[in-house]
């Protein structure tokens, strides 16, 4: 059978050429590949005489075609954050310029307007600059920060609710209510301290000279020394006694001078004193543990007793194995350590 003289012979085998070199994934193809598809089936389809030729695209379309938007849009937001950093850099650079404080000078005129009423000078921008001395006889009232490039020197007293000192401070003579401090303190000359009340440990490498100092207790570690080049007082409320008459004699008494820890007992004896224990020392205040008591007798008639004491936490006894000398006075001494 003859072909049709009507169509082309090479038809057949363009369109399997143009379906072997079509991509397989139609999304990658650009504009141009589909305009030549289109020119491709235009001319496929009819004769050249029939069909517009296709129109070709000129290169800068092409090549904007190509371009990818998303890329345009990275390259754009890079470049304007490159002109924002290098404005930053050389506003950062500049140097910021001095203010300019505006000065005026005062004519005698106005020192005697403010002399004589209420007035204001300048205003918050303005420097207020006097050469001379200058005399304030009345009260003056800084509603702001007050800053001295200078010494202070108050011939009176400074009232303030609260002074904070950044450096070194030289003070004549200091009157303070209370003074909190939470660094260290050196003090190297004296100090003359009414009160002084410490809640918490305290270490002093230096003598400590007070004219009274009064502890609950006094601990000496170490090898530690105590030296008392005068005399000892151990002041305390005075303790009681208790006499036996019968032991003492007819009319006898006794009657103690001085604390709980040293004192003296003043015995008389009266008529016919008997052996026992003839007068007893109650402490005011009771010992934790039975006390050591150290007795020394006083005169010719307590020497001649054999005496000996009984002892315990409230109290203890001065006693003897013979009769005392009727119609004597005599005394004991007594020192007391827990």
């Amino acid at each position: 059978m003859e072909p049709d003289k009507n169509t082309p012979p090479d038809s057949d085998a363009e369109s399997q050429h143009t379906d072997q070199q079509a991509p397989v994934d139609a999304l990658s193809r650009t504009p141009d590949d589909l305009e030549l598809d289109q020119a491709s089936q235009a001319s496929t389809s009819g004769s050249p005489t029939d069909q517009p030729s296709a129109k070709k695209a000129s290169p800068i379309k092409r090549f904007i075609r190509k371009i990818n938007i998303y890329f345009l849009l990275f390259l754009m937001i890079v470049v304007i954050a490159s002109i924002i950093a290098i404005v930053n850099y050389l506003n950062s650079q500049k140097v910021p310029a001095e203010p300019n404080i505006a000065t005026q000078s005062l004519t005698p005129d106005a020192l005697k307007q403010l002399a004589n009423t209420d007035a204001t000078v300048g205003n918050t921008s303005q420097t207020l600059n006097i050469k001379g001395n200058a005399i304030i006889a009345g009260q003056t009232l800084t509603r702001g920060d007050l800053n001295v490039a200078g010494n202070i020197q108050s011939g009176g007293s400074i009232t303030a609710p609260a002074i904070t000192i950044s450096g070194a401070a030289n003070l004549g003579t200091a009157q303070i209510n209370s003074l909190q401090v939470a660094a260290d303190v050196a003090i190297q000359g004296k100090s003359t301290l009414r009160d002084l009340n410490v809640s918490g440990a305290s270490s002093f490498s230096g003598a400590i000279t007070a004219s009274q100092i009064t502890v609950s207790q006094l601990t000496l570690s170490g090898n530690a020394i105590l030296r008392i080049p005068n005399h000892i007082s151990f002041a305390g409320p005075s303790p009681g006694r208790s006499i036996n008459s019968g032991i003492l004699g007819s009319g006898g008494t006794a009657s103690v001078n001085g604390s709980d820890t040293a004192g003296t007992i003043n015995i008389n004896t009266g008529g016919g004193p008997q052996p026992g224990c003839f007068v007893q020392i109650n402490f005011a205040q009771k010992f934790s543990n039975q006390p050591h008591v150290l007795v020394t007798p006083i005169g010719a008639g307590a020497g001649q007793l054999d005496f000996y004491v009984n002892r315990n936490n409230s109290n203890f006894s001065i006693c003897t194995n013979n009769a005392a000398p009727a119609n004597q006075v005599f005394a004991f001494d007594y020192f007391v350590t827990n």
